[in-house]
């Protein structure tokens, strides 16, 4: 999956997933993932996985572990994540 996804005119989610034939160093799945939120010309939030990170995310300057379970509860997981975000954003 590659798809960039326009929410409005300054913020958009970029989503790409690809199948590996074995799972990443620090990973029990066979899945390499970045999902991310742009807004500004800022990554305000990413969900990745990296050879020997494993599977984490970033919200902002912070970066905490991602539970990763299947490709489904992960999008599900971002996509609350951008809503949160996207509500936090309007009320400022």
């Amino acid at each position: 999956m590659r798809e960039r996804l326009s929410l409005d005119d300054d913020t958009f989610v970029e989503l790409v997933v690809w199948k590996l034939p074995e799972p990443l160093a620090g990973s029990a799945h066979c899945f390499k993932y970045r999902l991310a939120l742009v807004s500004g010309n800022i990554c305000v939030m990413r969900y990745d996985n990296e050879a020997g990170k494993g599977d984490h995310k970033h919200l902002g300057e912070a970066e905490t572990d991602y539970a990763f379970s299947d490709i489904d509860q992960l999008q599900a997981d971002f996509w609350n994540e951008v809503e949160q975000w996207r509500q936090r954003w309007k009320t400022l």
